[in-house]
């Protein structure tokens, strides 16, 4: 959901081109097809396995029924004889909604596997993981980072928690989705993301913060950038957000109100786990003051444009 920096041996993006089902073809449940769901159910139809589709607001699911997806009316019915559920929904209230207010979790057959790939807290995730346990259903936390255009190409980064085997059983769906890693037991992909989104809100700060240092000393603030490229403060970040702030581009790609909602989420683990994250803590400060001025619209890279007011150089 979010176009953050990527792993530079995600691999190249796959072919669309439909491949004829086989006898390894899954029958697979996609619940919520919005700006990545869709994308992971086309790309899911179109390496051979039977898509089948539930979206709450059915008109964005529709678009799948032209591929030969089959949409239903409830999450209960899209997953009815599934091998395996993949879930990309809005937050973890929402999923334990779609799951056990909705009938998702008791009509999954006992042996499959649900996967989640929302960003959710990781406590979320392994409440979730221990209720579907006990209806016989495995559970799989997988995150992703790389955004729509990661989904669209096959190249999300997929951070995963839960059993190592099955992890291994679900690589028909990583395969066409990007780059699975597991990270550890239940919860743990939900922790990679949240460090994912940590390094990505305070970069972002960072970048935003030195270029107009600069600026403000009367440098030219895209030849500093361009002189950066390839030293040692060069990043994703510094490059692809950092462009956007020399170009004042703000147009919502991640937005700065879902950067905050990831760092108080982070902050919230941490006071779970008994961590300090002083730095986070900082930064969860800028984005909401930068949310409460306004600008909670702007693409995240936009905390540039809170900066720069404080510096009076909006």
């Amino acid at each position: 959901m979010h176009d953050h920096p990527m792993p530079s041996s995600t691999p190249a993006p796959a072919s669309l081109e439909p491949t004829s089902p086989t006898s390894a073809a899954l029958r697979i449940a996609v619940l919520g097809t919005g700006r990545m769901g869709l994308p992971i159910a086309r790309r899911l139809h179109a390496a051979g396995h039977r898509v089948h589709a539930w979206n709450r607001t059915r008109a964005k699911a529709e678009p799948l029924q032209d591929l030969g997806v089959q949409v239903h009316d409830s999450p209960a019915d899209a997953v009815q004889g599934a091998d395996i559920a993949v879930s990309m929904l809005e937050n973890g209230p929402v999923v334990g909604e779609v799951l056990f207010a909705r009938g998702a979790a008791a009509a999954l057959r006992p042996g499959a596997l649900f996967i989640d790939m929302a960003s959710i807290q990781p406590r979320e995730a392994r409440e979730h993981a221990q209720r579907l346990a006990a209806l016989g259903v495995a559970h799989l936390d997988a995150p992703v980072s790389g955004g729509t255009v990661g989904a669209e190409n096959g190249t999300l980064a997929i951070m995963v928690g839960g059993a190592a085997q099955d992890f291994a059983r679900a690589q028909p769906v990583w395969a066409p989705l990007g780059r699975a890693t597991h990270v550890g037991a239940h919860g743990s992909g939900q922790l990679a993301k949240l460090a994912n989104q940590m390094i990505v809100g305070i970069g972002i700060g960072a970048v935003a913060e030195a270029l107009l240092f600069a600026a403000k000393g009367g440098a030219d603030m895209a030849k500093v950038r361009e002189a950066m490229t390839g030293g040692f403060a060069d990043s994703r970040i510094l490059q692809l957000h950092g462009q956007r702030m020399v170009e004042r581009d703000f147009a919502p790609r991640a937005r700065m109100a879902v950067q905050l909602k990831d760092l108080r989420n982070a902050l919230d683990t941490a006071q779970d786990i008994g961590f300090d994250g002083p730095i986070t803590a900082l930064l969860e400060t800028l984005y909401a003051q930068a949310v409460a001025h306004g600008l909670a619209e702007l693409d995240h890279s936009g905390l540039f444009v809170e900066l720069a007011k404080r510096n009076a150089m909006s």
